[in-house]
């Protein structure tokens, strides 16, 4: 079952038992526990039948003392294990998952972890449990989980904004969440987030980022791609190596793939996981670069990664690394 589908259910006051959410996506796990944490009872019942525990610190019996009681002033009560991952004699909880009490909602938030699906316990949770596994969103997942978000909320955002903020974040949705929010204060009565305010509120140039540097490569301008990385050097935290390189090979394996894509520019963007608005840059890098261009190019990426780690090469500045790179690649 998905967050949404048990978030849908709560405010339909339908609940279940036991949930159990695990996995390696700590944004779905913490939008759960806070949910049920905030919203599940009214604050009068709160304060009588909530119970939280964190699981460094949580021994087994109290939890199931907790789980057993009775709610005060109420149809239900709430039993939360945040961390549960660190709680030791986790599989102690079987007893109560084999016979949970329908008054109690047992909440488990397994983070960065997920049981081993061998062992008798797992099966058990699987079996009793409702059970809630997240995963990180693959990187061409990411520009329309923004929109989905900001359109959840009553907003929209330009297919620019959109790249500007999933190329300067990366695969963290708590902080892209954040950042949202932190927009949204600042837009006043307006309905749609603009690169603008990306730029403004954010702190992404929208003259100097990956997706700029991108584009500098694509059409074979060398000054305006070295221009970018010299912001890059003066700027450290703007666009760390690290985040560069793999946004630079994404881009140039979807270029790869246009080679083998057929059809118009909506077929074409389809086929290679990206939006309407982005897939001229991919057909712009096609006929600045051939096929073998684009093979050469992808290589060079995987070596400069090794060599940005220190692996194949003494230590150099990565300023000079991207330089070094960008000059490879339109020789």
């Amino acid at each position: 079952m998905s967050v949404d589908k048990v978030i849908s259910d709560w405010r339909k006051k339908a609940y279940k038992p036991v949930y159990w959410i695990e996995g390696d996506e700590d944004f779905y796990v913490d939008q759960l526990v806070n949910y049920a944490e905030q919203n599940i009872l009214s604050e009068s019942e709160a304060s009588f039948n909530l119970t939280v525990f964190y699981g460094k610190d949580a021994a087994w019996p109290d939890v199931l003392n907790a789980c057993k009681k009775y709610p005060m002033f109420s149809d239900r009560q709430v039993v939360i294990i945040k961390e549960a991952q660190q709680m030791r004699d986790v599989d102690k909880l079987e007893s109560y998952i084999q016979s949970p009490l329908s008054s109690t909602i047992l909440l488990v938030a397994f983070k960065d972890k997920k049981l081993d699906s061998r062992t008798k316990f797992a099966k058990l949770v699987k079996d009793k449990a409702e059970y809630i596994l997240t995963k990180k969103l693959y990187e061409n997942a990411l520009p329309e989980w923004v929109n989905t978000v900001v359109s959840t909320m009553g907003y929209s955002i330009s297919p620019k904004a959109n790249s500007l903020l999933v190329d300067h974040i990366g695969n963290d949705l708590s902080r892209i969440k954040n950042e949202l929010d932190k927009i949204l204060i600042n837009l006043g009565s307006r309905k749609a987030i603009t690169e603008e305010d990306v730029e403004n509120y954010v702190g992404i140039s929208k003259e100097f980022n990956v997706f700029e540097l991108q584009n500098a490569i694509a059409t074979r301008n060398l000054a305006k791609a070295i221009r970018i990385i010299q912001y890059f050097e003066a700027n450290p935290k703007v666009a760390p190596i690290q985040l560069v390189l793999p946004s630079l090979y994404s881009f140039f394996n979807k270029v790869y793939m246009v080679f083998g894509a057929s059809g118009g520019e909506d077929g074409i963007a389809k086929q290679i996981g990206v939006g309407p608005y982005f897939v001229k840059s991919y057909l712009q890098a096609t006929k600045t670069y051939s096929f073998s261009d684009v093979e050469k190019i992808l290589l060079l990426l995987h070596n400069y990664n090794l060599k940005s780690l220190g692996i194949g090469a003494a230590r150099i500045e990565d300023a000079e690394l991207m330089k070094e790179l960008v000059v490879k690649v339109m020789m």
